[in-house]
Order: C-alpha cells, then sequence, then structure tokens
C-alpha cells in the first residue's frame, strides 16, 4: 500500500482545517477587545432583568425539549 496515494486526501484535509480556523485565530489575534459592562449584561427586550438570567427550569421541560430534536 503506497502512502502516496493519499497525500492529495491528506493535503485536502489540511487545506479543509485551515480555512476553517485561520479566520477565527486572526479575528481573535487582530480583532478588538474592547470590555463593556453593558455588552457582557443579559439581553432582556430593553428591559432591565426581572430576575436572574440562570434560573433552573424543571426536568421535565427538557424531556419535552427532547421529544422535538
Amino acid at each position: 500500500m503506497d502512502l502516496q496515494q493519499y497525500l492529495p486526501v491528506i493535503l485536502f484535509i489540511l487545506v479543509g482545517v485551515a480555512v476553517g480556523v485561520a479566520p477565527q485565530v486572526l479575528g481573535f489575534v487582530f480583532g478588538p477587545n474592547r470590555p463593556d459592562p453593558e455588552k457582557n449584561s443579559p439581553y432582556e427586550c430593553g428591559f432591565e432583568a426581572f430576575e436572574d438570567a440562570r434560573m433552573k427550569f424543571d426536568v421535565r421541560y427538557y424531556l419535552v425539549a427532547i421529544l422535538f430534536i
């Protein structure tokens, strides 16, 4: 079995991964980093949050959600 036959496949996979990863890495490295408390706050349709955004849901809700998947 000659490994030269797999060279185009490996090259195709490497180019595909590079095309997918390179923009993300470049955006992370060169993108602006301006943290702001307003950007990190949960959005509630323009209103202040009524309660904690990380409230617990009933387990039955997840079971119904799984039925739709």
